[in-house]
């Protein structure tokens, strides 16, 4: 029987396959949309700003938050060395950073907060400190879903309105149902050595139930969110900077 891949998007083994797998491509592109998101909600959009607050989100959460995850169990299976999550982990943390100082000089001390806030979540989640205190659905929520509104928002102007946080309440949402699929998909994907059972029907009729029946409406929900929020994103920068 073949080995069940970790996620549904997980490339298999091999140098570049396990940086692909560990990079989260759906779900790094969905978390990166509502810096897209909360970028256009300003009144007037830059676009160095905002490619600047995406590519320190990526740093932060596609590549920083990912490499302390696989550090804490190898929850993907990868083959990267520990050092080198480690490496990428600090390094791309430390670009993030570098990018939040930047937009601190162009805007002002409104972004301090953010600035560190972004560290603290990032490394209390992924790594569970203080006993994982960060670590569960409020903070997956408020911390891949609202800061990064948030945080766009006032990297484009200094300040917070209601709108963004309107918008972040959205994102908050959003994350926490993605979190209440993606965590039984999870389980399936890499706890679960079997599952089956079966739905019987008001007709008399029976349904079975194994793992690829249960995964499938997750995943396929999950999948769905991922690209629509992208198309959302999109949408909303086309239509703010073209």
């Amino acid at each position: 029987m073949a080995e069940e891949r970790p996620a549904y998007y997980a490339a298999g083994h091999g140098r570049w396959r396990d940086w692909w797998t560990l990079l989260h491509p759906p779900y790094t592109a969905w978390h990166l949309s509502y810096v897209v998101i909360g970028a256009c909600l300003a009144p007037r959009v830059q676009l160095v700003p905002l490619l600047a607050a995406v590519a320190a989100f990526f740093l932060a959460v596609g590549v920083a938050a990912h490499a302390l995850d696989e550090l804490h169990g190898r929850p993907l299976r990868t083959a990267i060395p520990a050092g080198v999550l480690a490496a990428a982990a600090g390094l791309s943390l430390a670009g993030a950073l570098a990018l939040g100082v930047a937009g601190v000089v162009r805007v002002g001390w409104p972004l301090i907060p953010f600035l560190v806030a972004g560290p603290v979540l990032v490394v209390g989640y992924n790594a569970e400190v203080l006993g994982g205190i960060l670590h569960n659905d409020a903070g997956f929520a408020a911390g891949w879903g609202a800061f990064p509104v948030l945080t766009a928002y006032v990297a484009q102007t200094g300040t917070l309105a209601v709108a963004p946080v309107l918008a972040a309440g959205a994102a908050l949402g959003l994350s926490a149902a993605q979190r209440s699929l993606s965590t039984p998909a999870r389980t399936l994907r890499r706890r679960a050595r079997s599952a089956a059972g079966t739905v019987t029907l008001a007709g008399g009729g029976a349904v079975r139930l194994d793992r690829a029946a249960l995964l499938a409406p997750l995943e396929k929900a999950l999948r769905a969110m991922s690209w629509s929020m992208v198309a959302l994103a999109a949408a909303l920068a086309v239509a703010r900077l073209g």
